[in-house]
């Protein structure tokens, strides 16, 4: 009710030639609207500039300034219909300077209505994209972080699994050795022998449990290909949607192929997102009886050069690991392509 207080108390202080409650009753009008800003943020502004034509023959008030401000927040909320809110705004500034009781029209009246209904709007779609990049950012510093504690954990099981792993059945193999090379040995020496490669069967043990709930929480199991989708929607933006599309038998792969096609396709839109200034980024997964293609295009300017940082060098030791091949090429006459090819059947033998 502030603004139906501001427009009320300044059009008393400017002598306004009507009745105190006529006054209120046009400033609580005009304001009223904005409480549905959020929910119907068109209809909202609409309802404000109505009134604001209804009062225009009043001299001394208007609340133009409050449907002005109700224009700019419809494109904030409504930024997909922004071609919708810019017409009603320059539509209801034209009627208002046609309703407004001056002399004769001349062409300054008009360019000034025009200009005064575009910066509203102007200013509020531009609000609009600021915070969906700024959202958009957030994401991908979200996306990244996890993708790096990831990618650290699989690092950490594989080094633990190849250096502690080695080394307790290498102790285990020179426990049996030794014990059969000195054949009659003393009983207390027999069963130091049997404590330590009893001791090393059951830290090997340890360790690969440990192993497989460090994979587990790296979400092997959760991560699949259908999570893409999930993905594309937290990254769509309105100048830049991500469109994916489906191909082929839509059919449940490998856990490793699933998580793998994941983290690739992953990677890969954030790549198009943050590097490539696109307009637009199509995702295509197609199921095909041996392997699975995953593809990631956008149509953001392109270079002849590749130049390989650490995501792209990771995303090609992803798809070498699963048997697999990653070609990354730009687009003509525009953009980037990315596509992985995933093997199906070989991952489950």
């Amino acid at each position: 009710m502030l603004a139906a207080a501001v427009v009320f108390g300044t059009g008393v202080w400017q002598g306004a030639s009507a009745s105190p409650i006529v006054i209120a009753a046009l400033s609580v009008g005009v304001a009223a609207p904005l409480a549905l800003r959020r929910k119907l943020p068109l209809a909202a502004a609409i309802a404000s500039a109505v009134v604001v034509l209804c009062g225009a023959p009043v001299p001394g008030w208007s609340g133009k300034l409050v449907a002005m401000a109700a224009f700019c927040s419809a494109a904030y909320y409504c930024s997909h219909r922004v071609a919708l809110v810019f017409a009603a705004s320059v539509s209801w500034l034209l009627a208002y300077a046609l309703v407004l009781p001056v002399g004769p029209l001349d062409t300054a009246l008009f360019s000034d209505a025009v200009i005064t209904g575009i910066a509203p709007v102007a200013v509020g779609y531009a609000m609009r994209l600021h915070r969906d990049r700024a959202e958009q950012a957030a994401r991908l510093h979200q996306a990244e972080a996890s993708r790096v504690v990831a990618e650290e954990r699989s690092r950490i099981a594989r080094e633990v699994h190849d250096a502690v792993g080695h080394h307790l059945t290498a102790i285990r193999l020179q426990v049996g050795a030794a014990t059969y090379a000195l054949g009659g040995i003393p009983p207390a020496a027999g069963t130091a022998f049997r404590t330590i490669d009893d001791l090393a069967a059951t830290a090997l043990a340890e360790v690969r449990e440990l192993l497989e709930t460090l994979r587990e929480d790296d979400d092997l199991t959760g991560s699949t290909l259908a999570d893409v989708a999930a993905l594309a929607d937290r990254l769509t933006t309105s100048d830049c949607p991500v469109v994916l599309s489906w191909h082929g038998p839509v059919r449940t792969l490998p856990p490793l192929v699933e998580h793998g096609g994941y983290r690739l396709a992953q990677e890969a839109l954030t790549n198009a997102v943050r590097h490539a200034d696109a307009g637009e980024i199509r995702v295509a997964i197609r199921y095909e009886s041996e392997a699975v293609i995953i593809t990631v295009e956008d149509d953001g300017p392109s270079r002849d050069l590749v130049v390989e940082g650490q995501g792209i060098r990771g995303m090609r030791e992803r798809a070498h690991l699963l048997g697999g091949t990653l070609r990354i090429t730009p687009r003509h006459p525009h953009g980037w392509l990315v596509q992985a090819a995933l093997p199906t059947e070989r991952a489950t033998r």
